[in-house]
């Protein structure tokens, strides 16, 4: 049964059929509408949603890259990004769209998938400077971009006042009187998110006249692992720290651990900090004190920046930065 037959059962032409499924019904009857619908129904007719997509040259689908997983790697493993995907989602189901996710070493390799697939359009996050030009000009589709810095101009990037996060977390240990202060982070030598961090980082330690070397800095990827590892080296480093301060919750967790596997107390013994604002910073004892991100707001600002475009503004840019602060709870003492 296809769309010739269904019309030819309703008497009517294959245009008012297609316009029926398509939901353009302000120039069919009503009677006309509910006999299509009911033959429809009676028959259990099935349209080729791919060959609806291709006729209209819309899909409904947007694509949702998240590079640099390795092929043993399980986002989910990571909080920010579970949520992330979440909200992204939810914010596409609210306009009758679907999210198509896609996990991979390289977000450049999954460019010729998302152009055969028909997307409407395809979110990026965090992605490197050097992959960014190549992507929106391989890609004849909006392109929102999250947590990315970049000097092209003309795309639309929702991320954070990363700067002012990584200031917050030392001017915050600064002054609760902590002079003697570990870095735990990946590495920040690159353009990005971390390297923002670490030079907000540094310049509240310079305004302090706080003493840091690259020595108190401790390299660690987000993994909770990890960072346990990095824990027991801080706490075994025989430095004389008072806290640590790291860049996302989840390290922040595997260092406490770390810390508590070598017999030292959080924060008794010494302070941390994290980043992200994880809901699970609540659920860990002692509650963990951070920098809050809204991560829905985030999600938010990329959907509507991605259908600001679709709806019709197609030379529509922005590059948003939006606001963090200190959430205070039990993981940093006053010294």
């Amino acid at each position: 049964m296809n769309l010739k037959d269904i019309a030819k059962l309703a008497g009517v032409s294959t245009a008012t059929v297609s316009n029926v499924l398509n939901g353009n019904t302000s120039k069919v009857s009503a009677v006309t509408k509910e006999r299509i619908e009911k033959i429809i129904k009676e028959v259990d007719y099935k349209p080729n949603a791919m060959a609806r997509s291709l006729a209209k040259k819309e899909s409904r689908m947007i694509g949702l890259v998240v590079p640099y997983i390795g092929p043993d790697e399980d986002f989910f493993m990571n909080p920010y990004y579970a949520r992330m995907v979440a909200a992204l989602e939810r914010y596409v189901r609210s306009k009758e769209y679907y999210l198509m996710l896609r996990c991979v070493p390289d977000c450049r390799q999954v460019i010729p998938q998302l152009s055969s697939w028909n997307v409407d359009g395809v979110f990026f996050l965090g992605v490197v400077e050097s992959d960014v030009k190549e992507i929106i000009s391989a890609l004849d589709a909006p392109v929102v971009f999250l947590d990315t810095y970049t000097k092209e101009k003309g795309i639309v990037n929702v991320g954070l006042d990363d700067y002012k996060g990584g200031y917050l977390s030392a001017r915050y240990l600064i002054g609760k009187g902590h002079r003697k202060i570990a870095l735990a982070c990946p590495d920040y030598k690159g353009p990005g998110v971390v390297r923002e961090r670490y030079l907000g980082f540094m310049k509240a330690c310079e305004e302090a006249n706080i003493e840091f070397t690259e020595d108190d800095i401790y390299r660690t990827d987000t993994v909770y692992n990890g960072a346990i590892t990095v824990g027991n080296d801080i706490a075994l480093s025989g430095k004389g720290y008072t806290a640590v301060a790291t860049m996302s919750d989840i390290v922040a967790f595997g260092i406490i651990e770390g810390m508590k596997q070598c017999g030292l107390s959080v924060p008794d013994d010494i302070s941390v900090i994290g980043f992200d604002n994880l809901a699970e910073g609540e659920y860990v004892n002692p509650k963990l004190t951070t920098i809050s991100q809204d991560i829905n707001e985030k999600a938010n600002a990329a959907g509507r920046g991605m259908f600001e475009i679709l709806e019709g503004n197609k030379d529509y840019t922005a590059d948003i930065h939006l606001p963090v602060q200190i959430i205070e709870r039990q993981t940093v003492r006053e010294v």
